[in-house]
């Protein structure tokens, strides 16, 4: 069973990461290297329709930036980021929505629609 879902982004925690970000997306959105970003996220602050979603998960969700990830998981095998794993009850993570699929995503409707199937 599902304990959390892990949420890890293709972007760097901090200050300065985060304002360099911000001017990626309003400069140069095309080549922004984060989906996961894109979907949950305007240029400025968290989208209304992302955050009511996590308010209301049905398991908890945890954000982590790629840095911080690898901080604490600097053996992981998951190395394409952004990506969403599922930590399990036994303490295991296993990869729930890889990369390649959170990139073919254009719409936050399609992730929650995946989490709530993959949930399930």
């Amino acid at each position: 069973m599902i304990q959390k879902l892990i949420f890890v982004y293709n972007a760097d925690s901090g200050y300065w990461n985060m304002w360099l970000d911000i001017a990626h997306k309003v400069f140069s959105p095309d080549t922004y290297p984060c989906s996961l970003c894109d979907l949950t996220y305007g240029v400025m602050k968290i989208e209304p329709e992302w955050d009511t979603f996590v308010q209301n998960a049905p398991v908890p969700f945890e954000f982590l930036h790629k840095d911080e990830y690898l901080a604490v998981y600097p053996n992981t095998p998951f190395r394409q980021f952004p990506f969403i794993l599922q930590s399990l009850e036994n303490g295991s993570q296993q990869m729930f929505i890889p990369a390649e699929v959170l990139n073919g995503f254009t719409h936050i409707d399609a992730l929650k629609r995946a989490i709530l199937e993959g949930i399930t």
